[in-house]
This record gives C-alpha cells, structure tokens and sequence, in this order.
C-alpha cells in the first residue's frame, strides 16, 4: 500500500490562497473547529495572536488546508495541500511545481479564468503533440495546465 502525501506551500497569506487553489481544483477548504481553537487558548496552549477570522471563522493564523471534497471528511486524506505563513518573497523559480490536468477542458479559456481571478500567464511549452501553459498563482508559485 503506498503512503499518502501532503504537499506544504509557504505563502504571505494561506487562507487567501487557499481559497484560490480550492476554487481552482474543485477542491474544499479544510473546515477548522472553532470550539477546539477556544480550548487550546483556554487551556494555555495556544494564544489568540496565533488566530485570526477568516469569512467569519476563528481559524488558526498561520495556515489553511485544501482537499479533494470526497476527502474532506477523512482523519486521513491521501491528497492534502497546505498554505503555511512563510516569511520570505519568493524570488526564484520553483524546484516543483504541480500540473493541473484539465480533463478536456480548453486550456486557453481556463487560463483567461485564471489571470482574470490574479493568475499570471508565464510561457507555452511543447513537447511533441503535447503542450501546456505555464502559470503562477497570485503570489508567484509556478504551475502548469495542460
């Protein structure tokens, strides 16, 4: 049985683009249980600076998980992103980076949704018959769709 993985990106703000991957994706945004948050800060675990309020929730500060929908209910999904706060700009090219499989959908009118929703269009790449778009999200991290 393979093990299942969690892809962690560090980014200014991981509620904002956490939201924006899970729109991409069709994913869902890891719900965070308020009542438990109360209780770490209650119990001397946690302090409210280490919170903030996100569409009206009290989230943990510093980060945001996506899934698939049909996961998000599993204690142990086996596809997980997660935007943690990070505290420096990216300035280089990513070392990885994701594809984004459109099944079928056309790749130029995705990438018009895309910038119109902060995506920057990068380059097209070939290779043979096959091409594909290379894109950053709003805060700069490469992916491709294809």
């Amino acid at each position: 049985m393979g093990l299942n993985i969690q892809i962690v990106i560090d980014c200014r703000r991981p509620h904002q683009l956490a939201d924006w991957w899970a729109e991409t994706l069709e994913w869902s945004v890891e719900p965070q249980d308020a009542g438990f948050i109360r209780s770490m800060i209650e119990q001397g675990f946690a302090t409210e600076d280490q919170t903030t309020t996100h569409h009206g929730n009290l989230v943990w500060k510093d980060g945001a998980a996506i899934r698939p929908p049909e996961e998000i209910d599993i204690k142990a999904p086996s596809r997980r992103l997660l935007f943690q706060t990070g505290e420096d700009e990216k300035v280089a090219k990513n070392r990885v980076h994701w594809d984004v499989n459109l099944a079928g959908r056309d790749k130029d009118a995705v990438r018009s949704e895309l910038e119109a929703r902060g995506a920057t269009f990068l380059w097209t790449a070939r290779q043979g018959p096959h091409s594909w778009h290379t894109m950053a999200d709003p805060e700069g991290n490469e992916f491709c769709i294809s």
